[in-house]
């Protein structure tokens, strides 16, 4: 059992002394010290007691070594993301690590990405995947780079490369937003997010290139979302022209028009 281990690294995590906590729960220090170095063993309600200060399920607390997790999924069972607590609401994410034991950056190339939309949760198909870092990038967050298919985002152009932050609460995405999206039926999207799950259940996804339709999915069938962080490419994005210098251009056009209508005989009268 981890139970030992596991209460003691929840207390450094939360940045709690022995003293906070054992008053919290209402029993003497060297007690809860007691508990901490496994010179005595809890009973049944003292086990609930650490299970519901910690909102983390009791198997939890007493099958899993805590400190063989990533830091993200840490993160993700002290918000409430357990799978003895939530059953089927679980996202627990599969990521790897390097050997300075800091979370790498997965990549997902188009030609993966079939086998990412089954594979997402397993980690053995995640280790497979390539890896690299970003110095720039929070040490305290969880990254992943996944390939443009289309041109639905233009003026971002296929095959780029998009980094998304892993979302863990999606109720945090704030409408606008854009964002790597994965669900079984439509598999990786990377599209604007209008959030309507707490109001709904459902989130619309718009595109930025305006000849595609704007379309809403179900919350049920979503299994993860990567908050845009940056993109990666090797052509440079098609400008966008401001008004004043389209309505220059028009007038360019135009005068250019008109100079050929002079150089062709009869051109004039037949406009």
């Amino acid at each position: 059992m981890y139970f030992d281990l596991n209460i003691k690294l929840l207390r450094k995590r939360k940045k709690r002394t022995q003293d906070e906590v054992a008053e919290q729960l209402q029993m003497k220090r060297s007690t809860l010290s007691g508990y901490e170095n496994r010179v005595a063993q809890p009973g049944l309600e003292i086990l609930l007691l650490f299970s519901d200060y910690y909102q983390i399920a009791l198997d939890t607390l007493l099958k899993v070594d805590l400190s063989n997790l990533s830091e993200t999924q840490l993160r993700q069972l002290e918000q409430g993301e357990d799978v003895f607590l939530r059953g089927g609401n679980l996202r627990i994410l599969s990521s790897t690590v390097n050997t300075e034991n800091k979370e790498n950056i997965e990549l997902v190339p188009v030609k993966a990405q079939a086998g990412y939309t089954n594979g997402f949760s397993d980690p053995e198909y995640i280790s497979e995947l390539s890896v690299f870092q970003l110095p720039f990038l929070s040490s305290e967050k969880k990254y992943r780079t996944f390939q443009l298919q289309g041109d639905s985002m233009l003026p971002i152009p296929e095959k780029a490369w998009v980094t998304g932050e892993y979302l863990i609460d999606w109720k945090e995405l704030k409408t606008g937003e854009a964002c790597v999206v994965l669900t079984l039926d439509n598999g990786i999207v990377f599209k604007i997010i209008e959030n309507r799950i707490e109001s709904e259940g459902k989130v619309i996804l718009y595109s930025l290139n305006p000849l595609y339709e704007p379309y809403e999915i179900n919350v049920n069938d979503i299994r993860e979302i990567w908050k845009f962080t940056h993109f990666i490419s090797h052509e440079i994005p098609e400008p966008v022209i401001p008004e004043n210098q389209l309505v220059r251009t028009v007038a360019s056009l135009k005068q250019d028009l008109d100079h050929l209508k002079m150089k062709i005989p009869g051109m004039e009268k037949r406009s």
